[in-house]
């Protein structure tokens, strides 16, 4: 788990709320994103990424581009791994050949190109992503053109959508196959945090991802998707991505560009307003996921503790006794545990009046 940056103001955007990341190869950067406005990030890759060896939808991708060259070849880190595989089965010549030809545009942090096995063509600017690539070819225009895609299975089928739509013809080269991760215990304990309500938002860069997860749920499948249908948000980065979740009914939120910030914009813009907020004795409360803003300032709670506000908080006045509450707290817990949850709530809150105790009766939020 990833805790809200020390950078983040202590009421930030997403200050108090929990938020999944799914993702493999860009998660440390998406994870950033959301802790630098203030989230707690829990990382749980669904899927992994790994170089493909002899792959028949590379051998196939590469036959398309020795029949059709490309005009432009859109390469990252799987290139070396492409012609490698291409050597095995004798084309790394007429590949390399073809790869010359066209216009190469590589992109993030790589080789510079002198050192690249293809040295020729521009190169897109150090540190730009595969959307602000695929922005400029657009802008520039690609009607009518063969453009040879590297997939590496986060959001590119939403970048592709979007070469397709400007008219131009996509030949995607899967540079990386999708393979269960190594350890599969993050992925089990994100369906737990989700069929508890533990976490607020979770986060989706692929359409396989999404699938695992709703294949990882196994038994709690259908707790899974009642949670996703209303207190945990599914966050997408496209429409391709969010396919097998909206198979399944879950509403989903994506932004309107297939783009990690923008991802996270969607994420900002769609939890706060999630949020309930009560006037209680005096003092304006606001429930987000982990924590309350008591007054403008933000309070970390526990889950039981933060269990208990909820339930009080969903009817203020209305008193619920011990056995009420705890149908509330997680599971295992015992009447003991309700006392204690509520001490721990007071103590968290630090404000007094806001828990009110009735005699022999229960608790109750002050109306």
């Amino acid at each position: 788990m990833i805790t809200a940056s020390a950078l983040a103001e202590p009421t930030a955007l997403l200050s108090g709320y929990t938020v999944a990341v799914t993702s493999d190869r860009r998660r440390e950067e998406l994870a950033t994103l959301l802790a630098h406005r203030g989230a707690r990030v829990v990382l749980a890759p669904a899927l992994r990424l790994v170089p493909t060896a002899d792959d028949a939808e590379l051998r196939a991708a590469t036959r398309a581009c020795l029949d059709t060259p490309p005009d432009i070849v859109l390469a990252g880190s799987g290139l070396h791994g492409w012609l490698g595989a291409a050597e095995t089965w004798g084309l790394a010549g007429p590949l390399r050949a073809v790869l010359l030809r066209s216009r190469l545009v590589t992109r993030g942090p790589r080789a510079p190109l002198s050192e690249s096995p293809v040295a020729r063509g521009p190169k897109a600017p150090l540190g730009e992503s595969l959307e602000e690539v695929v922005d400029d070819l657009t802008a520039r225009g690609v009607a009518g053109l063969t453009v040879a895609m590297q997939v590496h299975g986060e959001s590119q089928p939403e970048q592709a959508a979007i070469l397709r739509a400007a008219g131009a013809r996509v030949v995607e080269v899967p540079a990386y196959r999708w393979v269960p991760p190594i350890d599969p215990a993050p992925l089990h304990r994100l369906v737990d945090l989700v069929t508890g309500r533990l976490v607020d938002a979770v986060t989706f860069t692929s359409a396989p991802a999404a699938a695992a997860v709703l294949r990882a749920a196994g038994q709690s499948t259908g707790r899974l998707l009642e949670a996703l249908r209303g207190d945990v948000l599914a966050a997408c980065v496209g429409p391709v991505t969010a396919a097998p979740l909206r198979e399944r009914d879950v509403p989903v939120a994506a932004p309107a560009r297939a783009r990690l910030g923008a991802l996270v914009r969607t994420v900002v813009e769609e939890l706060p307003p999630r949020a309930l907020t009560i006037e209680v004795a005096g003092h304006r409360l606001t429930l987000r996921g982990h924590a309350a803003i008591v007054d403008g300032d933000l309070r970390s709670l526990a889950p039981a503790p933060m269990a208990v506000l909820r339930a009080l908080a969903a009817t203020p006045g209305r008193v619920l006794s011990r056995t009420a509450l705890l149908r509330a707290l997680p599971r295992g817990a015992d009447e003991h545990a309700v006392e204690m949850a509520v001490a721990r709530l007071r103590a968290g809150l630090g404000v007094p009046g806001v828990i009110q105790t009735v005699v022999k009766r229960g608790y109750r939020l002050p109306a």
